[in-house]
């Protein structure tokens, strides 16, 4: 006892550092059990697709609405439900397989959620969504109410017409030559989920997802992409504690080598070119993160959500006669932002940023890291030049194109007659 007492009047420091290291350890244990206590909580409250599923087989019994996925989800069984990957309650996302296919789920719950689990919450839903067409409605009219649905969303297209035609020929899910009212008003309503409408609008591009069937407005896509990097599969609470050195570390220690990200820009830039003037029109991404850039086994870019790409129309619309004081008044969705006119107080119709230049301010952080040396320099110019590309109409047109073509020769030119190509 004499010689311990000794000993920590000797090194009155050493039960200090002991002390502060098990409050260190127990203040680790504390937080730890916090965030895996707040991150299940909000899994809870983020992952309701048995809600989803309650709700929508109820109403294709009670014959409300149909789809091609209808039996094979409510009498079958055969949709397995698997990952949840929802950002949002009103949102659900899965991960599934159908068919030996491994597919992506997508439902809305909103209603539902909005009325707190009541009983009436299927009855709600049924009036609010599924309201439209009614009882009675030809399919002149149906034709007729779609297309000035698309004009006002998508702008007044002469290729308009056709994408009618493909709403109809879904509709007609088991090609009997006529739409029924459970027919009708589930389409109308998958019109009304804007990463369907663009779905439809994509179908024949290379970068969407491709639709596999529906279910009243529950539908189903090709199998989720891989992430553009790994950080991307953090819970959502831990995302915002790494600092932006650590996630670019991850960026290049689990993500794709480098050439292969390289493949995955040129697939990028190739849906950028895909969205300017296409056939029903040009779309403006308006939430560029790495969280959207997906990529399939071959390393081929596929987007992974569309629910934030939306028709010029639409923004123009959000956008005309807004009230403003700042530009960031004139803010569609997450990065779509137009100038603010401080002498009359309304935003301007021009976004600030186009597709490319936000993509390639994208792009810096993703294929200058671990680039190879003799292309670097150069990589890094075209990217900054890419970046200075102002939303105005005549600047758009004049450099969209041309330096969108050189970022893509560049790559594609240190991968090409590689095994990366």
């Amino acid at each position: 006892l004499r010689r311990l007492r000794q000993e920590n009047h000797l090194n009155p420091g050493g039960r200090g550092l002991r002390v502060r290291c098990i409050f260190l350890a127990w203040l680790g244990i504390f937080a730890g059990s916090w965030l895996v206590y707040v991150h299940y909580s909000s899994y809870s409250e983020r992952c309701r697709g048995h809600v989803c599923q309650v709700v929508i087989c109820d109403q294709y019994r009670k014959g409300i609405i149909s789809g091609s996925v209808c039996q094979d989800l409510c009498e079958l069984h055969m949709v397995e439900w698997r990952t949840c990957l929802s950002a949002a309650p009103a949102q659900q996302v899965y991960s599934g397989l159908w068919r030996d296919k491994d597919v992506t789920i997508k439902c809305g719950i909103e209603e539902t959620l909005d009325s707190k689990a009541r009983s009436d919450a299927a009855p709600r839903r049924e009036l609010v969504l599924f309201d439209k067409p009614t009882r009675g409605t030809s399919i002149k009219e149906f034709r007729e109410m779609t297309l000035s649905f698309l004009k006002a969303n998508m702008g007044d297209l002469p290729s308009l017409p056709a994408l009618v035609g493909q709403v109809l020929l879904m509709a007609d899910f088991n090609k009997d030559n006529r739409v029924s009212l459970a027919e009708a008003k589930s389409v109308w309503a998958l019109l009304q989920r804007n990463e369907f409408l663009l779905l439809l609008s994509l179908q024949e591009k290379e970068h969407a997802s491709r639709l596999l069937g529906y279910c009243g407005d529950l539908y189903l896509t090709e199998g989720v992409p891989h992430g553009a990097w790994h950080a991307a599969a953090l819970p959502p609470l831990l995302r915002p504690l790494l600092p932006p050195a650590l996630q670019g570390a991850l960026q290049q220690w689990l993500g794709p080598a480098w050439p292969w990200r390289a493949k995955i820009a040129i697939g990028l830039l190739e849906f950028v070119e895909e969205l300017f003037h296409g056939s029903y029109g040009t779309f403006y991404m308006c939430e560029t993160t790495l969280a959207n850039v997906g990529y399939t086994a071959t390393y081929d870019f596929k987007m992974a959500d569309l629910q934030q790409v939306a028709p010029e129309a639409t923004v123009r619309r959000f956008l005309q006669g807004r009230r403003c004081e700042h530009s960031a008044d004139c803010t569609y969705g997450r990065d779509c932002r137009a100038p603010c006119d401080r002498l009359m107080r309304q935003c301007k119709g021009d976004l600030i940023q186009p597709n490319l230049a936000k993509v390639c301010a994208l792009l810096r952080g993703y294929l200058l890291p671990g680039a190879p040396a003799d292309l670097r320099e150069e990589l890094g110019t075209q990217l900054r030049t890419c970046t200075t590309l102002s939303g105005l109409a005549s600047q758009v047109e004049a450099h969209h194109s041309l330096v969108l073509s050189h970022l893509k020769t560049l790559l594609w030119k240190k991968i090409s007659n590689t095994k990366y190509s």
